[in-house]
């Protein structure tokens, strides 16, 4: 392998991994939303019946 390859194999290993030890210690600082917004109405209905559709 040349020099240049070598160099470029290094690049993209360390933005591949850096990104993902990045990600982890992101997820780790911030494992989940504490509050959620309002969400709307549960509107399912039986699961045999045929979907309806207001057009």
């Amino acid at each position: 392998m040349t020099t240049e390859a070598i160099l470029m194999l290094i690049v993209a290993l360390v933005i591949v991994w850096g990104g993902l030890v990045l990600s982890i210690l992101a997820l780790r600082a911030r494992p989940e939303r504490a509050d959620y917004p309002a969400g709307g109405y549960d509107d399912a209905g039986e699961e045999d019946a045929i979907v309806r559709h207001d057009t």
